[in-house]
């Protein structure tokens, strides 16, 4: 499950995904080249979608933009019936100018600007996600005489360690996410929201962290949230519309990797929020929101670089340098994250050997695999690296002046550019031809 669905090899072992020709893919496209495979992230949408709206009466799945973002990504999300998380003023621009309705995009992220505020608000986002008391400060103000209020979500931090990177970590006690349950913080928000006619409280939201396998984990998120909105209409007599556990489904990166499906991620989640919602006596069953990112597009995307160079440290190790790197994937530099990878074009003859699989750019920490056990790699050879879709062009960028990849999607045997390779002249774009006076 590393690679796309659609992956497979003709009868010359040459990589295939979604039933093109890789190697032919790279010589029309150039490399660094990412490749995505429609069918994968279809079927991925499906699964939670599909498994959801069985066990529960009010679904939303909502993409997590964070994760990859594009025009013709949206597209598909939109025929698929989803919705979408952003994070930035920058996602929320590309999510509505790539047709995604504002009613069914959410708005979160901890340090939102007052422009950023104001551009959500005026083009009529689903709900805006408070994540602490500046902020509610601000939506209050900006609030304040309009005819309709502000649509908002709390995101609670719950106090849950879950078991990933440190950098992963999002619902633990000390978190930049989130307003505590346990300090008290959280229910002072819903009491101030609940006194303020400038807002509309829709429900609660909480995310634990990304890159989580154990489905135990997502099911206590939910007994959480739960836990905390039947404490709040206890004490306030209110009851949400909408509540969210969040998502952070993890991925394999690499055949070691624990393989979950989104089918048992849903169900675990499904299942949960239905007896937790049952126990808790609600009125009405508030919506269940969940935002999986990663593990829609993750595995649907294969990053294929071309070498360039072999350098052997006798008794040390093999270097395989390729022409991409921490620019188009920063991810083993940042969180020492592990990938697996194969040669595009299947060779003849078999033996392997351990290589390292060094990035192009100026950094010593800039090594896409350690340790990798491959055929004998020459200069010119075409490797492919599978589970790059997700947070990799979402981090992507120009260092060394490095210009970012095409991007491809496969479906059905034809292949379309949905994103070009940036030019030398791009990387000039943002300069000031002439001096502009800014001295006031």
């Amino acid at each position: 499950m590393i690679w796309p669905t659609t992956t497979e090899r003709d009868e010359r072992g040459e990589l295939l995904i979604g039933g093109v020709s890789v190697s032919k893919l790279a010589e029309a496209a150039g490399t660094p080249l990412y490749i995505y495979d429609e069918a994968t992230i279809r079927q991925r949408c499906r699964a939670y979608r599909d498994t959801l709206t069985a066990l529960v009466p009010d679904v939303k799945v909502a993409y997590a933009a964070k994760a990859w973002l594009c025009k013709a990504l949206v597209e598909i999300l939109l025929d698929e019936g989803l919705a979408l998380d952003v994070v930035s003023g920058g996602e929320l621009y590309v999510a509505l100018q790539s047709g995604m309705p504002a009613e069914r995009i959410s708005f979160h992220g901890n340090s939102k600007s007052l422009d950023e505020l104001r551009m959500a608000i005026d083009a009529g986002v689903g709900a805006i996600v408070i994540d602490n008391f500046d902020e509610l400060d601000r939506l209050s103000r900006l609030g304040a005489g309009r005819k309709q209020p502000i649509p908002v979500m709390i995101r609670i931090n719950p106090g849950i360690d879950s078991h990933t990177h440190d950098y992963r970590k999002t619902g633990i006690v000390d978190s930049k996410f989130g307003l505590g349950v346990h300090s008290g913080d959280a229910e002072r928000a819903v009491a101030r929201i609940l006194d303020d006619e400038s807002l509309r409280l829709l429900g609660y939201h909480t995310h634990i962290g990304s890159q989580i396998f154990e489905t135990e984990t997502f099911s206590a998120a939910v007994g959480a949230i739960v836990t905390f909105a039947a404490a709040m209409r206890d004490r306030f007599g209110y009851e949400p519309e909408r509540l969210s556990p969040g998502g952070g489904f993890g991925i394999p990166y690499t055949p070691d990797d624990p393989v979950i499906d989104p089918v048992d991620y849903a169900r675990a989640v499904g299942e949960t929020y239905g007896r937790a919602v049952a126990e808790a006596g609600f009125e009405s069953i508030p919506q269940l929101i969940i935002e999986p990112g990663r593990s829609i597009v993750g595995n649907a995307g294969v990053a294929i670089y071309r070498v360039d160079a072999r350098k052997t440290i006798p008794g040390v190790r093999t270097y395989v340098s390729v022409d991409g790197g921490m620019a188009d994937n920063i991810r083993p530099a940042l969180y020492g994250a592990v990938y697996s990878a194969e040669l595009v074009a299947k060779k003849t003859v078999a033996p392997t050997t351990q290589i390292t699989l060094a990035g192009k750019f100026c950094e010593s920490g800039d090594i896409l695999i350690r340790d990798l056990e491959l055929p004998a790699v020459s200069p010119g050879d075409l490797i492919a690296v599978p589970a790059s879709g997700a947070y990799c062009l979402a981090m992507a960028s120009n260092y060394n002046m490095a210009l970012r990849p095409a991007v491809v999607m496969v479906a059905d045997g034809q292949a379309r550019l949905i994103q070009r390779r940036e030019r030398f002249e791009d990387l000039m774009a943002r300069d000031v031809v002439e001096n502009q006076d800014l001295s006031v």
